[in-house]
């Protein structure tokens, strides 16, 4: 049964913050073999993305600190593009994780042929991009970002499980998002800062601690040192988020749309998008 026992990926109730968070990093176990191979391919494109950017405002490792006030213009570039790609990066892997998260929910266990089989990936690349470009935008807003990142991270669950239109799968994940209060939105943020605080502290951690070894020259080593970190820690920090979007997404409708209550009295047989599909 799904929803048998604590060690469920997704029990058939509304969940706690501290339950959703666990079911996130249960989704990721489950489809670590998919996700941690496409998160390392996506977390190396983006550090080869940001490097010109990183040249241009002057910053070096492992802080990647701005030290000429002149170039702070591209240093605030550099801040609201990593934005942009941590969110698209994150909505691309929203479209796997969304799947493993639906099949947990029906009490299955997809292989990673069936996760990789990507619904609708046109229309998941074009809203990736479009979510990518609405938070980098924002982040040159500053406070803005929080606003952006908190209400678009439903959008590729919304496209791939609830059968919506692509252009209506923004409205409807920024209305999941803002449901309650805007319980979703504050718990997408809660979980982002979890692990920023994880990537800080690895990518600083490493190159100072390998430095204080004295085992070799540090310092010549410093770029690739930290983007070897850089890389590690996130490819597992994104896919930990698109896993906690995957089940937000249906904790959300659980707990407002009655999914739960809807799933529990289908009838045998009926397919699994229509079960998922968004109320008319």
């Amino acid at each position: 049964m799904p929803d048998a026992g604590p060690i469920a990926v997704l029990p058939r109730r509304p969940l706690t913050v501290g339950e959703l968070l666990d079911a996130a990093v249960l989704l990721l176990r489950d489809q670590a073999r998919v996700l941690l191979p496409l998160a390392v391919a996506l977390a190396l494109a983006e550090q080869a993305l940001l490097y010109p950017l990183r040249t241009l405002a002057d910053v070096h490792p492992p802080g990647w600190w701005p030290t000429d006030q002149q170039r702070f213009g591209w240093y605030w570039l550099l801040l609201a593009v990593g934005a942009g790609t941590e969110a698209a990066i994150v909505a691309l892997l929203g479209n796997p994780a969304a799947r493993g998260g639906a099949a947990a929910l029906l009490g299955r266990r997809p292989g990673p042929a069936e996760v990789l089989r990507a619904a609708r990936p046109g229309a998941t690349l074009l809203a990736a991009a479009a979510v990518g470009l609405a938070v980098g935008a924002a982040g040159l807003a500053g406070p803005a970002w929080f606003v952006a990142y908190g209400l678009l991270g439903l959008v590729v669950p919304a496209l791939v499980l609830d059968g919506v239109p692509a252009h209506r799968a923004a409205g409807r994940a920024v209305r999941l998002a803002g449901r309650l209060g805007g319980r979703a939105a504050g718990i997408r943020l809660l979980g982002y800062l979890g692990w920023w605080l994880v990537r800080v502290g690895i990518g600083l951690g490493v190159p100072y601690g390998l430095g204080l070894l004295g085992l070799f020259d540090v310092s010549a080593w410093a770029l690739p040192l930290a983007v070897a970190a850089q890389v590690a820690v996130n490819a597992l920090a994104y896919p930990a988020l698109a896993c906690l979007d995957a089940v937000l997404h249906l904790e959300t409708r659980m707990r407002t749309e009655g999914l739960d209550i809807r799933l529990s009295r289908a009838p045998a047989g009926v397919p699994e998008p229509v079960l998922l599909a968004a109320p008319r």
